[in-house]
């Protein structure tokens, strides 16, 4: 059974940091992309981030620059570092694995930002 738990989320001020992890288990994450979406309340879940097993990361224009995506194969994890933090970074925290037969989602973590 593929599980993706994440972690990490909390208050923070702006101009704030945090950093979100998502352990994986059930699948190895060493060969597929990892991603990391957020859905603000009354909002739409929306693209933050992606690392594919091998090529360059992506990020949402809105966090490109504050934002730093990362994994580690070895721990089966994926993590997101935010740095510089807005009112606006305030939302539901996802991890996402997409694969070609299906997709697995976290249960969230939550991130709100004060200002």
């Amino acid at each position: 059974q593929v599980q993706l738990v994440e972690s990490g989320g909390g208050l923070v001020q702006l101009g704030g940091s945090l950093r979100i992890s998502c352990e994986v288990s059930g699948i190895i994450l060493r060969f597929i992309v990892a991603e990391w979406y957020r859905q603000a309340p009354g909002q739409q879940r929306e693209f933050v981030a992606s690392i594919p097993s091998v090529g360059s990361t992506k990020y949402a224009d809105s966090v490109q620059g504050r934002f730093t995506i990362s994994r580690d194969d070895a721990k089966n994890t994926a993590s997101l570092q935010m740095n510089d933090l807005r009112p606006e970074d305030t939302a539901v925290y996802y991890c996402h694995i997409p694969t070609s037969y299906t997709s697995y989602w976290g249960q969230g973590t939550q991130v709100t930002v004060s200002s």
